[in-house]
């Protein structure tokens, strides 16, 4: 999902008739391995490439289907919000909009200084170091949790389900976003990537771990050739990358997505 420096602000609705704005990450410093929390598993596109993954994140879903979907199941106004996995924050004020509380939690500290400088502003939004497996929060603390291409990716990440439980509320929610390799153009570039992925496996772990499942269609829209080629390149290998560039002509790509949710 990323490029140069963070030099323009987002737009981007998140309901009809209601347009956000989603304030420039600062820049990053480098981070020593000292200063990644325990237990965190990479993310080699945002980890290596900050700027390249806030185009990614500018270009998903611009008509806001993700957060509609959200909201029918479990609105967070006046709730308290988990981002896990928030990067460098880019989601956190949209939530911070209608919830009472925002904690987003990176285990990589310089992204997650970067969504402290994003939110500085914003007096409802807290940012900590931690990983998915141990979360710096109190138990039942929460009511809504968001995780976003961010560790929660099927077999394997059994004990942050088990935090997740530690800290949601009774009547909360917890909803994971991730890939559908089965259908769409990035579904299909998806697949290509990663052959031995199962996505038949991953839909059994979520049901048997009292996942619903919700299918969504929504798109990447880029301004430009140079920056939908330049987050191919942080998520896909480079022959492969180049191969989705000959063969989608458009900046406007199509890609599947699974809502994973459940209510406590």
């Amino acid at each position: 999902m990323q490029r140069k420096a963070y030099a323009a602000t987002a737009v981007m609705k998140h309901s009809p008739g209601v347009i956000w704005l989603a304030p420039p990450a600062a820049p990053l410093r480098s981070v020593p391995v000292a200063e990644i929390a325990p237990g965190a598993v990479p993310s080699p596109n945002i980890w290596n490439s900050p700027q390249v993954y806030e185009l990614e994140n500018r270009a998903v879903d611009p008509d806001g289907v993700l957060a509609a979907a959200m909201r029918a199941i479990r609105p967070w106004q006046g709730a308290d919000v988990l981002d896990v996995g928030c990067g460098t924050g880019y989601h956190l004020p949209f939530f911070a909009a209608d919830a009472q509380r925002v904690v987003g939690v990176e285990p990589h500290a310089g992204l997650a200084e970067a969504a402290a400088r994003r939110t500085r502003n914003l007096r409802n939004v807290t940012v900590r170091v931690g990983a998915a497996q141990s979360l710096p929060l109190a138990d039942a603390s929460i009511d809504v949790v968001h995780a976003r291409w961010a560790y929660f990716f099927g077999p394997g990440c059994e004990p942050g389900l088990v935090e997740l439980n530690r800290v949601v509320r009774r009547g909360g929610a917890v909803f994971v976003i991730d890939n559908d390799a089965t259908r769409s153009t990035f579904g299909r570039w998806f697949q290509r990537s990663l052959p031995k992925y199962d996505p038949a496996e991953v839909e059994r772990f979520w049901t048997r771990h009292g996942f619903t499942r919700q299918p969504l269609m929504i798109r990447w829209s880029f301004q430009n050739r140079d920056d939908f080629a330049a987050v191919l390149r942080i998520e896909f290998p480079p022959d492969l990358a180049d191969v989705c560039l000959r063969e989608h002509a458009e900046l406007e790509v199509d890609y599947a997505v699974n809502l994973w949710w459940r209510c406590l």
